[in-house]
């Protein structure tokens, strides 16, 4: 929520401080300088570094780099891609137990039978699982950025 914001004000300007980011936008100096590192990290920012001639600091102006953003998301969406494919293939290749009390886990069938169909948290029996559910809302959202990447 915070870099959302730290990229406005950037969008904004041409190049900017980062204590002008931190009055414009409320955020903690000291947030403001790791959101910036991490974009940075990223290459979605650049940094200019001045000395400032009363203190002898450095002073960091820092600027948005618009071409490197698009290339950022499609990797962060491709790998969100991977990983919740890998998860619907676990979820369709395996039959789930649950005791259905709040704050236990499911456990697949070959656990289940290693438990002797008793919850490993609570000591409750386990019970079948419909993961149908799950399997649908993962399949819509394969599916969906299936079609923004264009596989």
């Amino acid at each position: 929520e915070e870099a959302v914001k730290l990229i406005e004000i950037l969008k904004n300007s041409d190049e900017i401080t980062d204590d002008e980011i931190a009055n414009k936008t409320g955020i903690r100096l000291n947030n403001v300088r790791k959101i910036l590192y991490k974009l940075y990290d990223h290459s979605l920012v650049s940094l200019r570094r001045t000395r400032d001639p009363k203190t002898g600091w450095f002073i960091f102006h820092w600027k948005l780099q618009p071409d490197q953003l698009e290339g950022f998301i499609l990797s962060q969406k491709r790998r969100v891609f991977e990983k919740l494919n890998i998860r619907l293939e676990y979820e369709k290749n395996h039959d789930f137990y649950f005791c259905y009390t709040p704050g236990c886990k499911r456990v697949p069938f070959e656990e289940a039978v290693e438990l002797v169909f008793k919850c490993p948290t609570c000591g409750k029996p386990l019970m079948h699982y419909n993961n149908e559910k799950i399997v649908k809302v993962l399949t819509e959202k394969v599916e969906q950025l299936r079609k923004e990447l264009g596989e």
